[in-house]
């Protein structure tokens, strides 16, 4: 008998180290629930993670099983399920955050010790990180080695006949959260998926940045699948065969969406491929740089920044969506974290660290690579990249349908004057909108001075 310990894999499909165990069924699996560790995770991220723990115990339940739920350090509950069931061999599925990693060699030494065998399987990404080459200085050349690399089909989910006759009678603890949630569980991913596939992936590329979209039909524009795939209550796989089938069965601007779609995932893949290789890719720059990045770091910039109050209309509602939604869509995401490394020079971290507590979606990989992308520290063919949040509104939202959505202090003013907010007369934002706050930095001020801190910073002045 193998136990499987769950961890971010909350489902049966389209999971290698699950479908490993069962092959030499029966399997007990097991989640622990590690306190010390979970407080490191957001509050609202949690209360999603420990809803899709209860959807999949009612699917072991549903099969005739059950799922083992225990509180405390893995290293010493899985020894002792281990011995209660009478198994001789954990299996688990490879997670690349340093935490997980230490958790993962501390379970390895307890078993070892203890007489049992360990396996571990790729299972959160494509293609194993090792398989490539350690560093590439841009995402273009990652791209090139990694789609020559076959990608495994998904694992089938276990028959019942694989799975152990057990009925552990245990409750799975839910928090509650601040906001309303996505629906947990792997079938409400599978339905989020299956939406998206039946029009938005056809029009991706097309429609991703397409804000008023992002509002009214929020998943034909993109398909929100980030809060699943950060939670493992999908694989990987499984959303890579679907949107290869499609790929490969449509020609001209519909194969041209699709690809999109599938380059976009490669880029999840690039980061944990960063993470693999860099475990200090969330604390540390990932670039080297002759001289320290001169950071602000003003407190009150910081925090108007966090409230969506700093007089950038796209910024502010992208930083409230993050509040009311725990998730941002990606090109606003892009423009606040621009905004906060460049225009007011706060140390990438400080964002870094607030995104990893609101964003039900947070994925350590793609939030430290994400954030070491936009400040200019991480891999880019761009010395330093700033996204002028004026600009990014004018091309992405001018009918400020997006902004107005989350910025209500601004319903009422022309769509043009919203755009222009930033640039206008401090007495025509008065008179405008009393109640929504003059811009905190000046546009051109801000965009020249983070040219000059980067440029020295790199040894260009």
């Amino acid at each position: 008998m193998r136990l499987f310990w769950h961890q971010r894999d909350l489902r049966l499909r389209d999971n290698r180290g699950l479908a490993s165990a069962a092959a030499e069924g029966p399997v007990v699996p097991v989640f622990v629930y590690d306190t010390d560790f979970l407080e490191h995770v957001g509050r609202r991220q949690r209360a999603f993670l420990m809803r899709g723990v209860r959807d999949l115990h009612e699917t072991y339940r549903e099969r005739g099983s059950d799922l083992v739920v225990r509180s405390g350090s893995p290293a010493e509950v899985l020894p002792e399920v281990a011995a209660e069931f009478g198994a001789d061999t954990v299996v688990y599925n490879e997670h690349y955050r340093p935490a997980r990693r230490e958790r993962q060699q501390r379970v390895e030494a307890v078993c070892d010790r203890a007489g049992l065998d360990t396996i571990s399987e790729t299972d959160l990404v494509l293609v194993d990180p090792s398989r490539l080459d350690e560093r590439y200085p841009n995402h273009s050349q990652f791209h090139d080695d990694w789609q020559q690399v076959p990608k495994r089909a998904p694992s089938p989910a276990p028959d019942a006949d694989d799975l152990a006759d057990i009925d552990s009678g245990e409750t799975v603890p839910v928090p509650d959260a601040d906001i309303d949630l996505p629906e947990a569980g792997s079938d409400a991913a599978r339905d989020r998926y299956d939406a998206f596939l039946q029009e938005g992936i056809y029009s991706y590329s097309d429609t991703r940045d397409d804000l008023p979209k992002a509002v009214e039909q929020p998943t034909q524009a993109v398909s929100r699948m980030s809060p699943y795939l950060a939670a493992g209550m999908i694989g990987i796989r499984e959303m890579w065969r679907d949107a290869t089938e499609i790929h490969d069965s449509v020609s001209g601007n519909e194969r041209r969406n699709v690809q999109k779609y599938r380059y976009e995932l490669s880029w999840r893949e690039q980061n944990y491929h960063l993470l693999y290789y860099n475990p200090d890719l969330p604390t540390a720059n990932y670039r080297s740089f002759p001289s320290e990045i001169e950071w602000r770091d003003d407190p009150d910039e910081f925090a108007a920044w966090k409230r969506g109050e700093t007089g950038y209309p796209l910024v502010d509602a992208g930083m409230r969506q993050l509040r009311e939604e725990g998730y941002i869509h990606n090109r606003p995401r892009q423009v606040v974290a621009s905004f906060l490394t460049k225009h007011l020079l706060v140390d990438w971290r400080k964002g870094l660290a607030h995104f990893a507590a609101q964003l039900v979606d947070h994925d350590p990989a793609s939030n430290a690579g994400n954030w070491q992308w936009i400040a200019s520290t991480g891999t880019d063919s761009v010395d330093v990249r700033i996204f002028d949040p004026v600009a990014q509104m004018s091309k992405y939202d001018d009918g400020a349908r997006f902004v107005t959505a989350y910025v209500p202090e601004l319903a009422d003013v022309p769509a043009g004057k919203v755009v222009d907010w930033p640039t206008l007369p401090s007495e025509e934002r008065e008179r405008l909108a009393p109640e929504y706050p003059a811009p905190i930095v000046d546009r051109n001020e801000g965009y020249e001075r983070a040219q000059r801190v980067f440029e020295r910073a790199l040894g260009k002045r």
